[in-house]
């Protein structure tokens, strides 16, 4: 089928989009509608822990789909309660709400936080989030968020919300009030340009916050679920928050999300919160396949090998063309690439024949990788090739223009 026989009209405007339309995919791979196969290292941003379409999920949903979909969020079923019951097993947690996105996620952990303020810290309010930090689209967390030029979009913004920086304690410490109920913030910044929180910040953070009596919450949608190596990115640091918001991988590809919060935090009362789709059973499935492969013997320590071999493979490749290394915790990677070229490697790595490659740029001058958490040594060494190919012609495509003009 041609690209234009699809109506692409009547889908609202939101994004430019290349004229491609997917059709099928398998662990690291994808295949659009002209049949052209690529090497996906964007994972739907990080969702797809285990690839596209693996076995696992897919038999959970079969198997789900003929005995039950949603029987409302009134009611327990099976799958919720079991995959809360293996999420508080292997976190610090005690208690876990389900939602269907990071976003409806971070809304309740900061809903969450605000009750606490209100029986705990007398109606303190304000959440300290950090400058570059990402936490969603909806009014509030756009709010929470510290990406540059969100304070006008949708104005007026939420309060409550003062920024800090990330790996700086002392602009944490100054930013606490009277009216100062939690700190929030995403142990890797993802939009932010894969940007971690060292271990010594985050150590000081949660002294800071104990010291101050206020939450320390984890946006963990894009870090949890294996992503760095742990099953949570809280856990390399040594150190136990107070809610934990989950999204992505936790559903490996299908709409699902987690708030987690300790027992004395856990303060909703009927009528707080809630959802249509909380826990739906279809779901839930779903994830149970994901955190059984994620918990399987080993898994983890593949990850954390293959986060060495990416990490490397990526440092021979910044010191063949001079650029400035690269960072990032486990399977979630960034390349700084010392110049704003990364929307033109996009492009020009997307459209190589006959296989292309699939990497995103949320920063001009870098690249960021977030392949499924069981990707192959060999599948690297293919992203590595096929990039260094990629880089070159965008060198060689500039020197040209330089030479022309």
């Amino acid at each position: 089928m041609e690209f234009s026989q699809y109506n692409v009209d009547a889908l609202m405007y939101i994004t430019p989009r290349p004229e491609l339309v997917f059709t099928e995919g398998r662990g690291m791979w994808m295949t659009d509608h002209n049949g052209k196969r690529y090497l996906d290292y964007l994972q739907g941003w990080a969702v797809n822990c285990l690839g596209h379409s693996p076995k696992c999920i897919e038999d959970a949903i079969v198997a789900q789909a003929g005995k039950l979909l949603n029987p409302s969020p009134a009611f327990y079923n099976e799958n919720m309660i079991k995959l809360a019951d293996q999420l508080t097993q292997h976190s610090c947690f005690d208690r876990v709400f389900f939602a269907n996105s990071g976003a409806e996620a971070n809304e309740g952990a900061i809903k969450l936080a605000r009750k606490w303020g209100q029986k705990n810290k007398n109606g303190a309010f304000e959440i300290i989030t950090f400058d570059h930090g990402f936490h969603g689209r909806t009014l509030a967390t756009m709010s929470a968020s510290g990406k540059p030029g969100w304070d006008t979009i949708f104005a007026p913004q939420v309060t409550g919300f003062p920024k800090a920086d990330l790996n700086d304690i002392a602009s944490v410490e100054k930013l606490i009030s009277d009216k100062t109920v939690a700190v929030m913030l995403e142990p890797v910044q993802g939009e932010g340009g894969v940007i971690p929180a060292s271990r010594e910040f985050m150590q000081a953070l949660r002294a800071l916050t104990k010291q101050h009596n206020i939450l320390l919450i984890v946006d963990e949608v894009q870090t949890g679920m294996g992503r760095t190596g742990e099953l949570f990115g809280y856990q390399l640091s040594g150190i136990e928050p107070d809610i934990m918001t989950l999204g992505k991988g936790i559903g490996g590809g299908v709409p699902l999300a987690a708030l987690l919060a300790k027992e004395e935090v856990s303060c909703f009362v009927p009528g707080d919160q809630g959802g249509t789709y909380n826990g739906a059973p279809l779901m839930t499935a779903a994830g149970l396949a994901v955190i059984n492969a994620l918990t399987a013997p080993g898994f983890l320590d593949e990850v954390k090998a293959k986060s060495v071999y990416l990490s490397k493979a990526l440092n021979t490749l910044s010191a063949e063309f001079g650029m400035e290394g690269e960072r990032g915790e486990g399977l979630l990677r960034a390349l700084k690439l010392g110049s704003d070229i990364g929307p033109r490697l996009v492009e020009v790595a997307r459209d190589m024949e006959p296989i292309g490659l699939l990497i995103n740029s949320p920063r001009p001058n870098l690249l960021r990788f977030m392949p499924a958490l069981n990707v192959s040594y060999e599948e690297i060494d293919t992203m590595i090739s096929m990039l260094s190919k990629v880089i070159q012609q965008v060198i060689d495509e500039k020197a040209a223009a330089s030479t022309a003009s």
